[in-house]
């Protein structure tokens, strides 16, 4: 089963049966609730729509366009772009809705359409279920031909998102154009390709791209894990940069590494942005519960109060907005700024981070070693018919009762030395199990001790 419909959009790989992957038909009905889903609410509906560089963009992005226009619904086609420009897009074109065409880390195979509210947010879990219900209750109506919609292409939203990034109060423009960073860029054959170059031409940053043909051959797996970048530590080390930088393909998750080509941990994306905003208006942050705790560290020590969520976008925005929180985001390097918008940001992590190293005049690696020193452990099992999720989390609370639980998405279980959290993935079909200890072998053997319970209860 390789077709997920969530609350926050499709995801599914290209090809197969209906109702089963990515097809044509699945395409069409979703994005035909997706469009019903808003003409409900409001008259006269616009939809931004945009897609990354995967192969089959093209195809799901004309089906979907098609489809919109045929509901009587008028499309500003952004064409290649990024998820966090297209959200922006939405509120500034005062269209009623977006869609993103992406599977964001996901190999080559899929595709996924993420549904975008009037505010430039993933659409709320009340809306989610809301379009899901439409879909399936196939009670879908079309235009007539004189009342179909019009299509108009827009090619300045990327230069709109990049201005107002340079606009913003944490971003010291003059210190980073004097560093002139040179820096090394893994496009991972995407849209990061067109979207960083244009960040870092304002920046006066000299920059050496790879894997910068938008042609959706991922030159390997799209996930910005160290194991998947080894030629990015290779080219830091040549080219002798300052940084090097990596992204998924629709450029809302964003990876360091420093100027020796050693990783600076995704996870740690956040905790120095983080450390730039607070260091220059002390506030509140969120992450999800699957962050490193490096974040409530330095949240704490820059006198905030850190709250975690559950995970997804989704979850951390609203928890963001109860707590009024200054920047927020996700450990898998997604960057939210409320004072650009509600949405992971690579242009403007990036932009954060150049600002933090120039105004201390420190390297990535030194940075580093001011925070306190965690290691995740990141490990999956995959889902299958006899692998019962609330069978397992309730086993799990059990046998740890004596541990500090939370359950407010899958089971976090918080022992002495590190946690272990566990939970159904929203875009695989498989159980996430992440850790964190002080060092990689606690961390690895918490999750090890977790996966082996797993086994224990699936034989």
């Amino acid at each position: 089963m390789t077709l997920k419909k969530s609350i926050s959009g499709i995801r599914g790989t290209i090809g197969g049966e209906i109702g089963t992957n990515l097809t044509p038909i699945d395409i069409v009905e979703c994005t035909a609730g997706f469009g019903t889903f808003l003409k409900n609410s409001f008259d006269n509906v616009t939809v931004v729509v945009g897609k990354d560089g995967r192969i089959s963009g093209d195809l799901v992005s004309t089906l979907a366009i098609q489809t919109l226009i045929s509901l009587g619904i008028n499309v500003i086609d952004l064409g290649y772009t990024t998820t966090p420009t297209l959200e922006m897009a939405v509120p500034n074109l005062n269209a009623q809705g977006g869609i993103i065409f992406t599977a964001s880390h996901n190999p080559k195979e899929w595709n996924a359409l993420k549904f975008i509210n009037h505010l430039g947010e993933f659409i709320s879990a009340e809306g989610g279920k809301e379009v899901i219900k439409i879909i399936e209750s196939g009670s879908l109506v079309f235009s007539p031909v004189d009342e179909l919609g019009t299509l108009v292409l827009n090619n300045e939203a990327l230069a709109h998102h990049i201005e107002k990034i340079l606009q913003l109060r944490f971003i010291n423009q003059e210190k980073i154009k004097n560093k002139k960073y040179k820096i090394v860029v893994d496009c991972i054959n995407s849209t990061g390709a067109i979207a960083i170059p244009a960040l870092l031409d304002k920046l006066n940053c000299e920059y050496i791209l790879i894997n910068e043909k938008i042609t959706g051959e991922f030159a390997h797996n799209p996930e910005p894990l160290p194991a998947h970048l080894m030629e990015l530590f290779e080219k830091v080390k040549e080219h002798n940069a300052d940084i090097g930088i990596v992204v998924d393909p629709d450029v809302d998750r964003l990876a360091f590494v420093d100027e020796n080509g050693i990783f600076f941990g995704e996870e740690y994306t956040l905790v120095a942005c983080a450390d730039h905003v607070l260091t220059h208006s002390v506030g509140n942050t969120v992450s999800n519960l699957s962050s490193t705790r490096a974040l409530r560290d330095i949240t704490i020590k820059l006198g905030g109060t850190y709250t975690a969520s559950a995970v997804g976008e989704v979850n951390v925005v609203n928890q963001m907005k109860a707590t009024n929180a200054i920047i927020g985001g996700e450990g898998n390097g997604g960057i939210i700024l409320p004072e650009l918008h509600y949405g992971r940001d690579a242009l403007v992590g990036i932009a954060l981070t150049l600002s933090l190293l120039a105004e201390r005049n420190t390297s990535l690696s030194a940075l580093k070693k001011s925070y306190a020193s965690y290691t995740i452990s990141k490990n999956k099992i995959q889902l299958s018919k006899d692998l019962d999720v609330t069978k397992i989390i309730s086993y799990l609370q059990e046998k740890y009762a004596s541990e500090q639980l939370n359950t407010i998405d899958g089971l976090k279980i918080d022992f002495a030395d590190g946690w272990v959290h566990l939970r159904e993935s929203n875009t695989e079909p498989i159980i996430r199990v992440y850790s964190e200890a002080k060092n990689e072998q606690t961390a690895n053997l918490l999750a090890s001790k977790i996966i082996e319970d797993v086994k224990s209860i699936k034989g």
